[in-house]
């Protein structure tokens, strides 16, 4: 059986992170649902649950904060895994030369 294997490459999001805050506060006002909030807006009502979960309790300065340091983490990720292969080229072409 094959496997699809998950794409590293997020799509980008449709929303700043200002916006995903007021959403999320939208989505909390008395006598609103995340339902209709996610009908608003065009989304799904778990993105609305997914964005809760993640960013509840943080001014839009420290979700920014948090978007840019998980990007930067994606990024480092990438570097290392270049890094790798490459150490792991290098060891085979020595290997092969003794």
């Amino acid at each position: 059986m094959l496997f699809r294997r998950r794409s590293t490459v997020t799509r980008p999001n449709k929303f700043s992170i200002d916006q995903i805050i007021k959403i999320i506060a939208e989505a909390e006002l008395p006598g609103s649902s995340v339902s209709s909030v996610a009908r608003k807006y065009g989304i799904n009502p778990n993105t609305i649950y997914r964005w809760r979960q993640k960013y509840k309790g943080m001014s839009v300065s420290e979700a920014k904060r948090l978007k840019i340091l998980e990007e930067e983490n994606s990024r480092l990720k990438r570097l290392l895994a270049e890094k790798e292969l490459e150490i792991q080229a290098l060891t085979d072409i020595i290997k092969k030369n003794l």
